[in-house]
């Protein structure tokens, strides 16, 4: 089953390409030489987006709960997912770039924020100077 999981191209993936490709945005995807292989890589602006999976990342949403069987397994991975990317979010920050995560649950379920929304944060936080930025789905 797991072989199935797409890691890149995913839905939510697609949806904040095409939307800051529409607003002129250009980038490289998945950048290879950097830690993580980002999502998104704006290399004249020195800045990188992921877009991560809620249940992948172990995000503390409506959208992750905490699977019943092989518990075990599953906290193994999860940790450890959500310690790897700590670690690739201070190694790119360490090399100076600024780094940007869109959560999944921005995107879907019902916390889902408007695309367009999410799309105008991601364009804002490009042409700012901020290190980090987080985009989440709304508190319910």
């Amino acid at each position: 089953m797991m072989a199935g999981i797409r890691s890149v191209d995913t839905g939510p993936e697609l949806l904040i390409r095409r939307g800051l490709h529409a607003r002129g945005f250009r980038y490289r995807l998945h950048g290879k030489g950097l830690p993580g292989r980002p999502d998104l890589v704006f290399a004249s602006r020195k800045a990188v987006i992921f877009v991560h999976g809620c249940f992948w990342h172990g995000h503390d949403c409506t959208l992750f709960r905490w699977p019943g069987t092989r518990v075990e397994f599953w906290r193994l991975k999860i940790e450890g997912n959500i310690a790897r990317d700590a670690r690739t979010r201070q190694g790119l920050l360490d090399q100076g770039w600024r780094v940007m995560e869109v959560w999944e649950c921005a995107l879907k379920g019902k916390q889902r924020r408007p695309l367009d929304d999410i799309l105008a944060a991601c364009a804002d936080w490009l042409v700012s100077n901020q290190q980090v930025g987080q985009i989440r789905g709304q508190a319910e």
